[in-house]
């Protein structure tokens, strides 16, 4: 199974070549670029460097959200491009999910979060399974990042690239994974998309659509 990953929910996106369950390479976009212009590129050295052809890979995995506008769309609408012409099968997975499952084995409950702009965040909270996997125990919800603090009690790890934004404003008694581990990487969403692939889970070309972490202004404006 070769499975070409992708994620570009935050600014610097990566791309990530996954061979039966072992990662072969992860690349990291240009940091001076936006996704839409240096994530074909990306695609195009990984591919190279791990010595496949594009009609060779047999599943596209794109994180699809929550996330921002432009990242997500980029990385939806390449990775089903890709598929299509390669002849692949594809799978989306959640950002959230992608987060939580970078967390190291000792943690057992977990809060993810990106951010919304706006002061507020989009947030989900999750336990590990019996498999070993994150579960989330309740839907994401929108809600102001002050609220998304009064949450997390002292059994649970906070995780995502917000962290980064908010780390003044934690309070005291919260636990943070790695910062390391608070970004989603295309990595991690090839070995979610393989345990996902090998359980069944399979997304559909044509209705897989990005999942954003709010409408946009204009349709909040004319809602």
């Amino acid at each position: 199974m070769k499975i070409l990953a992708l994620e570009t929910t935050e600014r610097l996106g990566t791309v990530a070549a996954m061979l039966d369950g072992k990662l072969l390479q992860q690349l990291s976009l240009s940091p001076t670029q936006r996704s839409a212009q240096s994530l074909a590129p990306g695609i195009r050295t990984l591919l190279s460097q791990v010595g496949w052809r594009a009609d060779e890979v047999d599943l596209v995995a794109t994180t699809v959200g929550p996330g921002s506008f432009t990242g997500l769309r980029i990385g939806v609408t390449t990775a089903k491009s890709f598929a299509y012409c390669a002849g692949a099968e594809i799978l989306g997975v959640d950002t959230l999910e992608v987060i939580a499952n970078r967390a190291p084995a000792a943690v057992e409950r977990l809060s993810a979060a990106v951010d919304a702009q706006r002061g507020e965040v989009v947030a989900q909270a999750f336990e590990r399974g019996a498999d070993g996997w994150f579960v989330g125990v309740r839907p994401a919800v929108l809600l102001p990042i002050d609220a998304w603090l009064d949450t997390l009690d002292r059994g649970v790890y906070a995780s995502g690239p917000l962290l980064r934004k908010i780390a003044g404003r934690l309070p005291g008694h919260v636990r943070t994974v790695d910062p390391q581990a608070w970004p989603p990487t295309a990595a991690a969403v090839a070995r979610l998309a393989a345990a996902r692939h090998a359980a069944g889970d399979r997304s559909d070309l044509w209705t897989l659509a990005p999942r954003y972490s709010r409408r946009s202004y204009a349709e909040e404006k004319h809602k």
